[in-house]
């Protein structure tokens, strides 16, 4: 089961494949990253990949913002969970995430005992 995770720090993937190693070790846990919004629109719309089932993005990157690419993936691939995560869990950033199809709205630093109930609920589905 394959999970993107889009953020202009790249140092995020390593953080991500250390958190979630027992996933994806013995669950499946297929982790992909993409460091742009363009990057992520790329990856999804790829043939060669097998499908993403779910997307977590940062909300602030250069170019394309998180929400900007959350309208994007939802227009395109409506079935696909969209989770942001900002450094900042200000109400505007949450009202435009959620009134635009996000899934749910985490904050930096990430809470990583929540962000796993997250991706547990999405391996079980």
């Amino acid at each position: 089961m394959k999970i993107l995770v889009v953020d202009d720090e790249r140092d995020v993937e390593d953080l991500f494949r250390q958190k979630f190693r027992k996933e994806i070790r013995n669950q499946g846990l297929e982790l992909l990253f993409a460091f742009s919004g363009k990057e992520a629109l790329e990856i999804l719309e790829s043939d060669d990949s097998p499908p993403v089932v779910s997307v977590f993005s940062d909300i602030n990157m250069p170019g394309m913002s998180g929400l900007e690419m959350l309208g994007i993936i939802k227009t395109r691939f409506p079935q696909l969970t969209v989770n942001m995560i900002s450094a900042y869990g200000d109400k505007d950033n949450y009202r435009k995430a959620m009134s635009s199809g996000a899934k749910g709205f985490f904050t930096k630093p990430v809470d990583f005992d929540s962000l796993r109930k997250e991706i547990s609920e999405i391996l079980a589905s």
